[in-house]
């Protein structure tokens, strides 16, 4: 299926690992140019070559998006590089695992500092040109927003502050014709799932539990389905879906868990 999304330059924080990289890849097999923004050069640039090796286009910046005139930085060399900007996926951050037992009001602040501050930032500075070409936002958000997890505050609070602002771009943006959506990915995984399982005793007993929990196909949904369902979301064939929060999960957080017994 063309998404019809060809030559269009589109915005991936955090986008060279785990689901930004799913994201990047997607962007960029579709013929649109997807720019990175994010601190792990490495991976960045080597993504970049790899993309650009087979004759794809792409472009990486380091960037530490907790500061607002970086993410403006990133915004004004997108434009003077590609000269517009059709869709921003915010998808950077970390569950840090700042509680409220076992945390500080400090590190809640740098939580929210380092998973949602910049979501604002990288939306207010594309605004202008959002609207040029009538866009897309997309927030990769997270199930903890809506469930809990437990020993994890700030990037809960962070993840549901994401939702709350899907729904009030989207109200705020919807005469510009600029389209807002979030997505909830639950159990995928990334680099970081990959360094927080391994934080357990047992980890392959761990993710076992976890997996017997996911009702469709009890199996952890990939990166790039994550990908497919966002870029299709920024694409014209979304043209009337907007302020939607979509969980790709595997029905996860909401199918009756007797579909899981085995009686």
């Amino acid at each position: 299926m063309d998404l019809g999304i060809k030559g269009k330059v589109m915005i991936v924080t955090g986008g060279s690992r785990g689901i930004g990289e799913g994201i990047t890849r997607r962007v960029a097999e579709e013929g649109a140019i997807p720019v990175i923004a994010g601190r792990s050069a490495e991976f960045g640039e080597k993504l970049v070559h790899e993309l650009k090796s087979n004759g794809l286009e792409a472009h990486y910046i380091f960037a530490e998006l907790n500061d607002q005139q970086v993410c403006k930085q990133i915004v004004d060399e997108t434009i003077t590089k590609y000269g517009r900007i059709d869709a921003l996926f915010n998808n950077a951050g970390v569950n840090d695992s700042v509680g409220l037992e076992f945390g500080n009001p400090e590190q809640f602040l740098n939580s929210l500092d380092k998973n949602l501050y910049h979501y604002y930032y990288m939306a207010h500075f594309c605004l202008p040109y959002l609207k040029t070409s009538k866009g897309s936002i997309v927030n990769i958000s997270s199930k903890t927003a809506v469930t809990g997890q437990g020993g994890t505050s700030g990037y809960s609070a962070s993840k549901g502050a994401q939702l709350a602002l899907t729904r009030e771009w989207a109200v705020e943006l919807s005469k510009y014709g600029i389209r807002v959506n979030a997505i909830l990915p639950a159990e995928v995984m990334t680099p970081l799932y990959e360094t927080w399982i391994n934080s357990f005793d047992q980890p392959e007993k761990k993710l076992s539990k976890i997996v017997k929990n996911i009702p469709l196909g009890q199996r952890m949904t990939t990166k790039e389905e994550i990908a497919s369902m966002a870029v299709f979301l920024a694409s014209d064939l979304a043209a009337h879906i907007t302020g939607q929060h979509l969980y790709v999960d595997g029905g996860y957080v909401h199918l009756d868990r007797a579909l899981l017994s085995s009686e």
